[in-house]
């Protein structure tokens, strides 16, 4: 049996912030609950190791077809990626409540 390749993770810097603002403004409210959401994310995007095309693409007017998979968690966050040769690259993390209308210009 023919083992598939990892593929090697990467988070922008962007994304990092993005995760640590989230995770901020959550932990005001419930630490607790900061703390599920930030393992959740992280546990999603190590999952990017195996198999990342598993993810749908992002159709949006103005964002290029077959640009940025889409990954959704804790109902609420939205992970945008690429996928080139065998490297992951974690752009965003968005919090679909807030508008993200900023992404699509």
């Amino acid at each position: 049996m023919e083992k598939k390749p990892q593929y090697n993770v990467i988070v922008s810097d962007r994304a990092r912030r993005m995760l640590a603002e989230h995770v901020q403004f959550l932990a005001q409210k419930s630490p607790s609950a900061a703390r599920k959401v930030k393992n959740d994310l992280i546990d999603g995007i190590r999952s990017l190791h195996k198999m990342p095309e598993r993810y749908p693409f992002l159709y949006a007017e103005f964002i290029p077809s077959n640009k940025y998979h889409k990954m959704f968690v804790e109902r609420w966050y939205l992970i945008l990626y690429q996928v080139k040769d065998q490297t992951v690259y974690v752009d965003y993390i968005v919090d679909c409540r807030q508008d993200y209308g900023w992404l699509m210009r």
